[in-house]
């Protein structure tokens, strides 16, 4: 009777999976990958010229690439803080790719799946240059501007009790009226992500009459978010970051895929999808990171591209370098 029972319980645990699995085939079918991407992030994904462009609409693109073989196959979700989990939970995409903060809370009660870390963030501040402030230590009593729906709420608050300090929130419900909060003097700080902080700097009058002070007071993993309940399509997603990562790493960019497709060694023979049939077993084609990195570029490409030093943002690497340079990011081997 409980072997039974237990043969039972597993075949309702398959059939169960099996329902659930249905992302990667939705898209193939649908021919589209529907993105969540922000309302309007400088460097990361925003509309220029009627076009989406940026970091995180790279990877959108990248995911399209992989299963699509078409990185134009993508239909762009905006989404501010608030609608952001509901719009994933509902089906109303198939992937989140925009400023999101990995956290075990969003994970167990909103079951939600976090993907590989394609940038590693923190949250700080940003002040009028003529405040003469160096410090956040020096914002006791400020009025604060912070995004609804966002972390940064809880932790500028935990950081200002922390230190003996008075706060006065100034909550926005998008990125929009942040700015144009802080650009009233509605606050006389603001305060979220830094790179999302130059970022909006890049888009005031003077951006030089604004700074970013050093204080970074959180830890923000940022990358892309599936339902859970799907792994094969959880697979695809890590996979096209490691594939961009793992490029990088191999010396295998936009630029060398003609010599990579000829390369006798190993590492490189398994990227490309010359050996062992990796991507087969993702339910891709065998050379789906010859795909991506020729449509958008290795991770390093990607980077400095849209947000690194030669960017308007102009974002040292940072910990965001590869491990073996001194960074953290890191990639499972393709083997």
């Amino acid at each position: 009777m409980a072997l039974a029972a237990l043969a039972a319980g597993a075949a309702m645990a398959l059939t169960a999976h099996g329902a659930a699995a249905q992302t990667l085939k939705a898209v193939k079918d649908r021919g589209t990958l529907n993105c969540g991407v922000s309302t309007g992030i400088a460097g990361f994904s925003a509309q220029v010229d009627g076009k989406w462009t940026g970091f995180d609409v790279d990877f959108c693109k990248a995911v399209a690439t992989a299963v699509l073989n078409d990185p134009a196959k993508v239909n762009y979700v905006p989404l501010n803080a608030e609608e952001r989990f509901s719009a994933l939970q509902g089906g109303k995409v198939d992937l989140l790719s925009r400023n999101s903060t990995w956290t075990l809370e969003r994970e167990a009660k909103l079951k939600l799946l976090f993907g590989p870390v394609t940038y590693y963030d923190g949250q700080g501040f940003l002040v009028p240059a003529s405040r003469n402030i160096s410090s956040a230590l020096e914002l006791d009593g400020a009025k604060v501007c912070v995004q609804a729906g966002t972390t940064a709420a809880s932790y500028a608050r935990d950081y200002f009790a922390a230190n003996n300090m008075k706060i006065e929130l100034v909550t926005q419900p998008g990125v929009q009226e942040l700015v144009k909060a802080y650009e009233s003097g509605a606050c006389n700080a603001m305060t979220t992500d830094v790179s999302q902080l130059y970022a909006l700097r890049t888009g005031f009058a003077k951006p030089v009459d604004h700074i970013v002070l050093p204080d970074v007071i959180t830890k923000e993993p940022l990358g892309p978010v599936v339902k859970q309940g799907d792994d094969e399509w959880f697979n695809v997603v890590k996979w096209t970051h490691y594939a961009m990562l793992n490029g990088e790493e191999l010396g295998v960019s936009s630029l060398s895929l003609d010599e990579a497709l000829k390369s006798d060694k190993p590492d490189v023979k398994r990227l490309v999808g010359r050996e062992g049939g990796y991507g087969a077993a993702l339910g891709l084609t065998d050379d789906f990171a010859v795909r991506i990195i020729k449509a958008v570029g290795n991770y390093g490409e990607v980077f400095e591209r849209n947000v690194g030093t030669g960017s308007k943002l102009a974002i040292p690497r940072g910990v965001n370098q590869l491990w073996s340079l001194g960074g953290i990011q890191y990639a499972p081997p393709v083997r």
